[in-house]
């Protein structure tokens, strides 16, 4: 004789619930079946689960110990049925998600916590990229969903955010001690801070001024942290740096022209007409998102 499902969900109600009337009332059942099934689990494991203390159901030791194996079992047999339920309606069990990383962060963390919510099952392959890596791993078909700063020829997509980038530097680099207006010649004898291109083929160069000094790094984040620390200018996204310029960590630059510009990112599908549920329920609250 072996211990059925609903005899370890019954255990575990009683656990929680704390007594068999209200672990009944939980679980739906009459306190005659909970206490059966219990009952039943008990002399299969030959263990005593519980002990009595006034009305309360309390753990024995060895219950105790029963008790956090079968946690594990119970949420294994939970996912299987959130598995078999994604599968009858359809959900990839996995898809991919690469993002231009100056889409903000929070935003993208929102979007994929609701996902999470709505296909807890579905496993999802975040790619981290720079200007032509969407585009890549969209056209060697490594992503099912991208949100790049074009929509590649050959694709489908539409505008989903728009990033605006302001040209800062630490309030004690050089250029602020100017203490003028300042021209794109000014940049050139100072270091710029560039995000590479994560593409491998063709790389783009977007933003950079041809400074004689440049320092290239492979994410946005490490260009926010290196001009905090005066170690160059950028032109960095308006969304992250915001608390920075505020705490007084970073300084706008004060450009005759061009201090501030703009960057239309897409939300672009790989197979717009094959997309699966999962990436068609991604793409939507992306889209709402914006």
């Amino acid at each position: 004789m072996k211990a059925t499902l609903e005899q370890w969900r019954a255990f575990e109600g009683v656990v929680r619930a704390g007594t068999f009337a209200a672990a009944a009332r939980r679980l739906n059942k009459s306190q005659s079946a909970v206490s059966h099934a219990v009952l039943n689990l008990q002399e299969v494991l030959g263990v005593r689960l519980f002990e009595q203390q006034g009305r309360k159901a309390v753990l024995t030791e060895s219950g105790r110990l029963v008790y956090r194996r079968a946690r594990v079992l119970l949420q294994d047999a939970r996912r299987l049925e959130e598995l078999a339920r994604d599968t009858a309606g359809g959900f990839e069990a996995g898809i991919s998600l690469a993002v231009e990383t100056l889409y903000p962060p929070e935003q993208l963390l929102d979007a994929l916590d609701r996902f999470a919510r709505s296909c807890p099952v579905t496993r999802v392959e975040l790619i981290e990229s720079v200007l032509s890596g969407a585009e890549e791993a969209l056209l060697k078909g490594q992503a099912d969903l991208a949100i790049a700063p074009w929509i590649p020829r050959g694709f489908l997509g539409e505008p989903v955010h728009r990033v605006w980038l302001q040209a800062v530097a630490h309030p004690r680099h050089p250029l602020h001690q100017l203490d003028r207006t300042l021209t794109w010649r000014d940049l050139e004898s100072h270091r710029q801070l560039v995000v590479r291109d994560s593409g491998t083929g063709e790389r783009k160069s977007a933003g950079w001024l041809e400074a004689h000094q440049r320092w290239t790094v492979t994410h946005t984040s490490t260009s926010i942290a290196a001009v905090s620390r005066g170690l160059g200018f950028a032109w960095l996204p308006q969304a992250q740096i915001g608390p920075l310029i505020e705490a007084g960590k970073l300084k706008p630059l004060p450009l005759r022209e061009g201090a501030r510009r703009s960057v239309e990112l897409f939300l672009v599908f790989a197979d717009r007409d094959g997309a699966g549920p999962a990436v068609e329920r991604l793409a939507g609250i992306l889209g709402e998102i914006g």
